[in-house]
């Protein structure tokens, strides 16, 4: 009995090791995609991918399936996958989406209410975004926006206390460029960038106010708000080449005259 017990042990550490590894080489293959290194419309070769990342196959292939799923790569009719270009409106599509979750989800946070912890931690990110808006923005601080901007955001997906809705925002942020930092960056070459961050702080704070005051239907409404904000950032990136070529990604979008 001990024997099978230890053989157990063992596997369960093997099944471990294998998901972690599937993870990590998941996490690899995704920012190969965004950096470019393997374009849009050309068959990904496991055999490349496996030596680039110096792992087997096996999790090579699952990342790829995963991929597929998130909508980062398409099956080719050669057989395989490609990584996938976007148009700006699909895009766009994406972060109304991911803002009609948010609204959805801060609508039953106000509905049903939130905990004091949960209202401390989304204050608390509120606050650090407050630090890093003072004085002179550098690219160090927009980095550090995109880290207390994206917990904001999960903080507030898990404030609804539904595992469904929750469930449903991770998926949607999945999508390429549909988070609610994948266009922060670009705002660090335009000089009307802080005056964008100061906004999106302001209905942060509007938000947990609606929130507190048990305001659904004003709650949504800022959330979905809120999200066209990254419709104004995805416009900037798109008039403007050098800003294009700071977003992660920005190589998959599929702009006029530029072949898929």
């Amino acid at each position: 009995m001990q024997a099978d017990q230890q053989h157990d042990d063992v596997h369960e550490r093997k099944g471990a090791g294998t998901v972690t590894q599937t993870m990590r080489t998941l996490l690899a293959l995704r920012e190969l995609i965004l950096d470019g290194e393997l374009p849009p419309g050309v068959r990904i070769s496991e055999l490349w991918v496996s030596e680039r990342l110096g792992v087997s196959r096996t999790p090579v292939r699952a990342a790829l399936i995963r991929l597929e799923e998130e909508g980062l790569l398409e099956s080719i009719p050669a057989g395989g996958f490609a990584a996938r270009s976007f148009t700006a409106s699909e895009i766009g599509d994406s972060i109304a989406l991911r803002g009609a979750l948010e609204g959805f989800a801060a609508r039953l946070a106000a509905e049903r209410g939130v905990d004091r912890s949960t209202m401390r931690d989304l204050r608390d990110c509120v606050e650090q975004i407050d630090e890093i808006l003072e004085g002179e923005l550098s690219h160090e601080k927009f980095s550090a926006y995109v880290d207390a901007n994206g917990r904001f955001h999960r903080v507030l997906a898990g404030a609804c206390n539904s595992s469904v809705v929750t469930r449903q925002i991770d998926r949607v942020m999945t999508l390429p460029f549909a988070s609610a930092s994948a266009f922060v960056m670009v705002q660090s070459i335009d000089a009307g960038a802080r005056d964008m961050l100061l906004i999106a702080q302001s209905q942060h704070r509007a938000v947990l106010d609606a929130i507190e005051n048990r305001e659904g239907s004003r709650a949504e409404a800022l959330m979905r708000e809120h999200a066209k904000i990254a419709h104004h950032n995805l416009k900037a990136a798109l008039d403007n080449h050098k800003a294009l070529t700071q977003l992660a990604g920005g190589k998959l979008i599929r702009m006029p005259g530029r072949r898929a």
